[in-house]
C-alpha cells in the first residue's frame, strides 16, 4: 500500500530551538513530539555509544536500534563529551540560545555541568527548562527512574494481570510514554505563556506522579471510597459487561458503557429479556450480579465466530473487537482511513524507513517533517561550526 506523504501546510512551532539533553524514553519521546510539530531538535549524545537505546535490541533495523528509532526521528545529531571543556562549552551555547531545554540526568549533574536553570535563566530568561526524573528532586532524587520499577511502586502492577496470578506490568513503558506527554503538555503551555510574559519557566516532570496522575478512576476509588483496586484481569471494576467473552473459536472484547448498548448486545445476542431482567437492568444492577451475567452472555456468543459476532455487532453500535496483534491494529486503522504510518527519509531524500505517525491530525494540514533518526553524531560538525559562529 503507498503510503500517503504530509500535505505542506503548518508548522506549529516552526523557529522553536529545543536542546536535547535527555535519553532513554520520556525524555526523547517528548523532543520528538516537539519536532513532529516543527521545532528543531538538537540531541546531545555521548561520543562512542550514545544514547543508551542506541545499544538496545534486537530487534534492529537496517539503520540501527528500532527502540532508539521510534522515539528520536526529525532530530539532529551532535556527539558531545560533557566532560571535555571544549565540548561543554558548545553544550552551553547551544543551551543559552535554546527557547527548551530537555533533560533527565540525575538532579544535580546539569548544576555540575553549569547547565542548570538558575545558570543559564540569567542569560537567557526566555529558557522553557524542563526536567525529567522518576521520583521527583526532593526526597527521591538519588533514585534511578526506570519504567519497570515505578509502575510496581506506584500501583499499576497491582491492578494489572488475573486477579489469581501475579502482578503484571504493561506492555509497553506505559509511564514513560505518559511522563513524556506530560512534559509535552508542561512545554507546550510555557512556551504560550512566554508569549504573554516573555519569561521562560522551570518545569519538573517524573515517572511517579505521571502514573499517578493517570490512574483516573482507580485513584479516586481511594481517595474517595477508600477502596484499593485489585487485580481483575480484562473485568472492569465499574462497568459489565467491559471485558474479554468466549465466542464459538475465540474471544472478543466486549465494553458496554451504557444501557443502551447492552440492550443492543443483548437483541443482537438473540437473548433480549435479559436487558429486562432486574438482575441486569442497569449497570450497576449488572456489576452487582457479574458472576451470574457473564456465562449467559459466553453462551449466546458460543453460537458463533469472533470475527462475526465483530462484523455483526459494529453494525449495531456495540463496542466489541476480536483481540489483535500490533500488525492487525495497524491494518485497521488502515481500512478506517487513520493513515497511521509515514515514511521518514535521510538526507538525499531516499525513503530509509517506515514509522508510526504523530497522532494528531490538523486542519489545515500540518507540514510535519519526515527526517530519519540521526546517526550518532551526524551533524556535530555542522552545529558546532553554526554555534561557534555566534
Amino acid at each position: 500500500m503507498e503510503e500517503k506523504q504530509p500535505v505542506p501546510g503548518i508548522s506549529p512551532l516552526d523557529g522553536i530551538l529545543v536542546a536535547d539533553f535527555s535519553r532513554v524514553l520520556a525524555g526523547p519521546l517528548c523532543t520528538m513530539t516537539l519536532a513532529d510539530l516543527g521545532a528543531r531538535v538538537i540531541k546531545v549524545e555521548r561520543p562512542g555509544t550514545g544514547d543508551d537505546t542506541r545499544a538496545w535490541g534486537p530487534p534492529f533495523s537496517a539503520t540501527g536500534s528500532t527502540y532508539f528509532e521510534s522515539v528520536n526521528r526529525n532530530k539532529e545529531s551532535v556527539a558531545l563529551d560533557l566532560r571535555d571543556p571544549a565540548d561543554l562549552a558548545h553544550a552551553r551555547e547551544l543551551a543559552l540560545r535554546a527557547d527548551v531545554l530537555v533533560e533527565n540526568f540525575m538532579p544535580w549533574v546539569m548544576e555540575k555541568l553549569g547547565l542548570g536553570y538558575e545558570q543559564l535563566q540569567a542569560q537567557n530568561p526566555g529558557l522553557i527548562y524542563a526536567s525529567i526524573s522518576g521520583f521527583g528532586s526532593a526526597a527521591g532524587a538519588s533514585l534511578p527512574g526506570y519504567d519497570f520499577i515505578v509502575q510496581a511502586l506506584g500501583g499499576l502492577m497491582s491492578i494489572t494481570g488475573d486477579a489469581a496470578g501475579a502482578p503484571t506490568k504493561a506492555g509497553v513503558a506505559l509511564v514513560d510514554v505518559l511522563t513524556a506527554k506530560d512534559a509535552t503538555i508542561g512545554i507546550l503551555a510555557a512556551l504560550n505563556s512566554r508569549t504573554q510574559t516573555g519569561n521562560g519557566a522551570r518545569l519538573e516532570v517524573n515517572l511517579l506522579s505521571s502514573l499517578q496522575g493517570a490512574l483516573a478512576n482507580q485513584g479516586q476509588a481511594y481517595l474517595g471510597a477508600g477502596m484499593v483496586a485489585g487485580r481483575m484481569g480484562n473485568e472492569h471494576p465499574s462497568i459489565v459487561p467491559y471485558q474479554l467473552l468466549d465466542c464459538a473459536d475465540g474471544q472478543l472484547a466486549v465494553a458496554c458503557g451504557n444501557d443502551g448498548q447492552f440492550a443492543r448486545l443483548t437483541a443482537e445476542l438473540e437473548v433480549p429479556a435479559l436487558a429486562a431482567d432486574p438482575r441486569f437492568a442497569t449497570n450497576a444492577d449488572r456489576v452487582a450480579h457479574r458472576s451470574e451475567l457473564i456465562p449467559l452472555l459466553e453462551a449466546a456468543l458460543a453460537a458463533d465466530a469472533t470475527a462475526n459476532w465483530h462484523r455483526r455487532l459494529r453494525g449495531v453500535g456495540v463496542p466489541a473487537g476480536k483481540v489483535g496483534g500490533i500488525d492487525d491494529g495497524i491494518a485497521y486503522a488502515r481500512e478506517l482511513g487513520l493513515d497511521p504510518v509515514i515514511e521518514v527519509h535521510d538526507a538525499s531524500g531516499a525513503v530509509v524507513g517506515r514509522q508510526l505517525r504523530h497522532p494528531i491530525s490538523w486542519t489545515p494540514a500540518l507540514d510535519a517533517p519526515t527526517k530519519a533518526p540521526p546517526q550518532l553524531g551526524q551533524h556535530t560538525e555542522a552545529v558546532r561550526t553554526w554555534l561557534a559562529d555566534g
